[in-house]
């Protein structure tokens, strides 16, 4: 019998997500896969299997899922209240679902994002060799539904060695993101005030990009009137529109974009901005 998994409930929104398409971008298909990058690589490790495995993206929890066979399991990301039959579940760590098991996810009280990694992997078709669902372009599996049967794929030769991993907890408070001078930075009156806003994450934002509210950013007055070509953009970029009111691209994010970007958030601190929630505080750092 082949191990699976049946989706009992999808909770918001569930993906099914790996570490995206990358070096298509000159074709106009972007990376998409996992938001946080770094939640995902270690449910790959806590299973001790290769990156290239997919996993379940659930967004503010929800997911209910019952085994179809032996299938173990691993939680990361924002962390949530789990359950195999009632019984609490760890996270952080690899956990044997048993055939007819059923794993509830709850609502994580801090953070966004919750991985559910497989060992073997979510085993459902690629689509340009990938199995990341991206929602702005609609490439990849469609959103996981109730009903929905998700085949594991074979296991890997090597086995789990780590009892459960060490993890920095999420904040609820001003989440602190560092970022680099982007390319055009000369667009803005004064960068600084990047820095010097205080943001808050808008209920509009997605995994295309988190969209900040806070006093609106001016144009240089040696701007008025130009436009920007279209440019490549990248996972991070922290674009201006004529609004003021940045967006940080996401995992989903357009290849290219027409409005100026000012800065880049560091890779790392992007994995924290797709785990924060609408209505938390942002705080920009520019390093320079």
């Amino acid at each position: 019998m082949t191990a699976a998994l049946e989706v009992l409930q999808t909770g918001p929104l569930t993906l099914v997500q790996d570490l995206g398409r990358p070096g298509l971008a000159a074709v106009g298909v972007g990376r998409s896969g996992a938001a946080d990058r770094a939640a995902f690589r270690l449910g790959a490790r806590l299973l001790a299997q290769e990156y290239s495995a997919a996993a379940l993206e659930v967004t503010f929890g929800g997911l209910e899922v019952r085994a179809v066979g032996e299938v173990m399991v691993a939680l990361t990301g924002a962390e949530v209240p789990a359950s195999i039959d009632g019984r609490g579940a760890a996270s952080s760590a690899p956990v044997q679902l048993h055939d007819g098991q059923t794993l509830r996810l709850g609502v994580p009280a801090v953070g966004l994002r919750t991985y559910l990694s497989v060992r073997g992997g979510v085993d459902v078709p690629t689509v340009l060799g990938s199995r990341s669902t991206d929602t702005l372009s609609g490439l990849g599996p469609a959103p996981v539904r109730v009903g929905d049967h998700l085949p594991v794929g074979p296991p890997p030769a090597r086995f789990p060695c780590v009892d459960v991993a060490p993890t920095a907890p999420l904040t609820a408070g001003t989440l602190v993101l560092h970022a680099l001078p982007g390319p055009r930075d000369d667009w803005l009156a004064d960068v600084a005030e990047l820095a010097a806003t205080p943001w808050t994450v808008s209920s509009r934002s997605d995994r295309v990009g988190v969209r900040l509210e806070g006093s609106a950013l001016a144009y240089a007055p040696s701007r008025a009137g130009q436009e920007l070509r279209s440019e490549g953009v990248v996972r991070g970029a922290l674009q201006v529109p004529a609004g003021g009111q940045p967006v940080l691209f996401l995992a989903d994010h357009p290849v290219t974009g027409g409005y100026p970007v000012a800065a880049v958030v560091v890779n790392a601190d992007v994995d924290l901005a797709a785990q924060a929630r609408p209505g938390q505080r942002v705080r920009l750092t520019l390093v320079v």
